[in-house]
């Protein structure tokens, strides 16, 4: 690494500290301190994958049983779609919905389309095959398991795990996941973009 790349990534390493200091978010130790030696940029993988919880952060139910985007959501995934950002879901459902992810992806998307509310619907498409779900009960969050399987499926990829509750957000920043809770009061109500854009450039 010569000279200049190594000051940039310094002063990169700087600015996204900095940043996640104000926003107050978990993250696995490698990822709060950087390391001082960072593989050769041939070899590594510039990429982030985020994934969310569903209801009370993406999504939100209603009394009534209706259902609709979270303030700022949808234009948060829009976001992470126009800067080919991959994103997914870890969400717990009955495990009785479906034999496998794709089954219950699809009783997901019927019960949350159901009762949509908007003028524009969920943006399913942005998540493709990555909806995890529990295939039994004992696979229910906080349980690891969830969190590891699409670890594993990440191919190398920066992981970040956005939801509503402290729980879920310390159980993933335990497996190595950059956490963020949603929707605290005085801070952005989503990870900022630029910051996990910033995340893909940090030495591991």
């Amino acid at each position: 690494m010569n000279r200049s790349t190594s000051r940039g990534l310094v002063r990169l390493s700087l600015a996204l500290g900095a940043a996640m200091a104000s926003t107050v978010l978990l993250a696995p130790a490698s990822t709060a301190v950087p390391g001082t030696a960072a593989a050769p940029a041939s070899t590594e993988r510039r990429c982030a994958v985020v994934y969310f919880d569903l209801g009370e952060t993406l999504v939100h139910t209603a009394d009534d049983g209706s259902t609709s985007y979270r303030p700022d959501a949808a234009a948060y995934l829009r976001a992470l779609r126009e800067r080919h950002i991959e994103v997914g879901l870890i969400t717990n459902v009955p495990s009785s919905w479906g034999a496998t992810d794709a089954e219950r992806a699809a009783r997901l998307k019927e019960e949350v389309d159901a009762g949509w509310q908007g003028s524009s619907p969920f943006a399913w498409d942005d998540f493709g095959d990555r909806i995890l779900t529990p295939r039994t009960e004992a696979e229910r969050k906080p349980a690891p398991v969830l969190w590891e399987r699409a670890k594993a499926g990440s191919g190398g990829c920066r992981l970040v795990y956005e939801a509503e509750t402290a729980e879920e957000t310390a159980a993933a920043a335990s497996l190595g996941y950059l956490a963020y809770q949603v929707g605290q009061p005085h801070r952005p109500a989503f990870l900022p973009v630029r910051l996990i854009e910033l995340l893909t450039h940090l030495p591991r």
